[in-house]
């Protein structure tokens, strides 16, 4: 929303809580009781979309005169709940639609966790009913899928990694864990949806967003231990054990995600190639380089 108010956008808020106000550029809105009806609780729904900037024929965003229109729109709820929303977005007159999805629907497509095949089939088939629905009613599209975000200290990968690693002072592996990664800071997708929401070119596409730097699964956790100012250790599991401690560490609720799937792509390869972001966004990702700001207060 900061990168949007410095580009002269007039921005609208909407998510399930109001959050807050964000200066004179920035009004919250709090979604309808009616479209939030078939949400999961444990989602985090938020969508950002903006307003035209200012001229003369607008005020606020709005038509002189007229109702309020909400053109275009960014929206960072995942990407399954947005049919929920297609109402809301008729009714505000949207023209440009830039959303989420993620690489995890091509590379949990043949996880051995049931769970993780789920989310990869949601994905496919979210994404299929976006561009579907967007089609028929002649609305750009934009669909950018990042590979594993991190960044503030609020996401759920290294942020995760790191809440391990203070909670037990060490970190298991399973095997070498030689799997390649691309970790990719939040403020670079929020820099590719900014981009997306503007460029004429980036129209009806699909986009691989990945970061800067390409580095083994035990190196990317081996930062983490560095910025934490901590020992490394790294504690190498055979996959019997690595499922007998999952089973045990889901019982608490912040690690009821983890599955043994997860061990297993530690040796995977999920690499993207961001070659077309880069030329039609101008994407230019940083390198891993965590910061304190990265990691869990």
């Amino acid at each position: 929303m900061q990168m949007l108010t410095e580009a002269g956008w007039q921005v609208t808020a909407f998510s399930r809580r109001v959050v807050g106000e964000l200066g004179d550029k920035v009004e919250w809105r709090q979604l309808p009781l009616a479209e939030c009806s078939s949400l999961q609780p444990s989602y985090k729904t938020t969508s950002h979309p903006a307003r035209r900037p200012k001229d003369g024929s607008q005020v606020a965003g709005y038509p002189q005169g007229g109702e309020g229109v909400i053109s275009h729109w960014i929206c960072v709820t995942p990407i399954w709940v947005l049919p929920d929303y297609f109402g809301l977005f008729d009714a505000q007159g949207v023209r440009r639609l830039v959303v989420l999805s993620s690489t995890s629907r091509f590379t949990k497509n043949d996880s051995t966790d049931p769970e993780e095949q789920s989310i990869a089939l949601r994905l496919v088939d979210a994404e299929a009913r976006v561009r579907e629905w967007a089609e028929s009613r002649g609305v750009e599209w934009v669909i950018l899928r990042p590979t594993l975000i991190y960044g503030l200290g609020r996401d759920k990968n290294i942020a995760e990694i790191a809440r391990f690693i203070r909670r037990f002072n060490f970190f298991p592996l399973f095997g070498k864990a030689t799997g390649l990664r691309q970790p990719i800071h939040a403020m670079d997708v929020a820099g590719a949806c900014l981009a997306a929401f503007q460029a004429p070119c980036a129209a009806n596409r699909a986009y691989n967003i990945s970061g800067g730097e390409t580095l083994t699964y035990r190196d990317m956790v081996a930062r983490v231990f560095s910025v934490l100012d901590c020992r490394l250790r790294l504690l190498t599991v055979p996959l019997w054990a690595f499922r007998l401690a999952v089973a045990m560490l889901r019982h608490l609720p912040r690690y009821r995600q983890w599955s043994t799937a997860m061990a297993e792509r530690m040796n995977r390869d999920l690499v993207f190639d961001h070659a077309e972001a880069a030329r039609d966004l101008g994407f230019k990702p940083r390198a891993f380089m965590l910061a304190a700001g990265d990691l869990p207060a």
